[in-house]
């Protein structure tokens, strides 16, 4: 069951190594993502599974290494501390996760990592969401994704004056915990505005959808012209 989740942004800026002189200007996005990961933990899960959008869905298990080196920099991540040797390499999304979870110093309960195709159905999504309820007693969620990528003249996709308006939406349902609203959100729009967090969103939904969970926004910008929102259910 559903106990606890976070939902954050994951481009590698939040990273300060590959946003060098930039770093300064995610700090309260970084801040808030700190505030979601302590919710996770203080949550006691039994499992937390970490789910990011990626060009090819994926399982990935304790250890799976993670990097960021095509941004430049020698900075390596880990999905949680130990796992096997040989593991495949985490995808953007759940690399930036499992950095969140090693600036936390994450020890609090066993990590996995879901990596979710970003043109998955909306109904595979929710139905993969439903499993990972299913895995323990406890399970908790740090679910990656970005809004749209139109917001400005100079964002990755150009102005779409759409893309407000669907950021608005899927902010005020991650931070109502409102699953119907996150089921709802239109694929074609999602992929017309590059909001890679649209399948990853639709997972927490599946997840979520019985469990009672009240919700709260933390943080919501849009630098770069693409949408940032951090935000818990518990």
């Amino acid at each position: 069951m559903l106990v606890a989740a976070a939902v954050c942004p994951c481009p590698p800026l939040l990273v300060p190594e590959v946003a060098a002189g930039a770093a300064p200007e995610l700090d309260a996005a970084r801040d808030a993502c700190a505030d979601a990961v302590g919710l996770l933990a203080a949550s006691r899960p039994d499992l937390l599974v970490v789910v990011g959008p990626a060009e090819q869905g994926g399982t990935f298990r304790q250890g799976a290494p993670g990097s960021f080196a095509g941004y430049g920099v020698d900075v390596s991540v880990s999905l949680g501390r130990g796992g096997p040797a040989g593991a495949s390499r985490l995808p953007v999304s759940l690399a930036v996760g499992a950095w969140l979870l090693e600036r936390a110093g994450w020890a609090d309960a066993p990590v996995e990592a879901l990596a979710v195709a970003e043109d998955l159905e909306t109904k595979a999504c929710v139905g993969a969401g439903e499993e990972l309820a299913a895995r323990a007693d406890r399970v908790a969620l740090l679910v990656m994704g970005d809004g749209s990528a139109c917001r400005t003249l100079k964002a990755p996709g150009y102005l779409d004056e759409r893309a407000a308006g669907f950021d608005e939406i899927a902010a005020t349902a991650l931070g109502a915990a409102d699953t119907t609203t996150l089921m709802g959100l239109d694929e074609g729009l999602a992929r017309e505005l590059k909001a890679a967090g649209r399948a990853p969103w639709q997972v927490l939904a599946g997840a979520g959808r019985d469990a009672g969970l009240a919700g709260r926004l933390l943080h919501e910008d849009a630098p770069y012209g693409v949408g940032y929102f951090v935000g818990v259910w518990s």
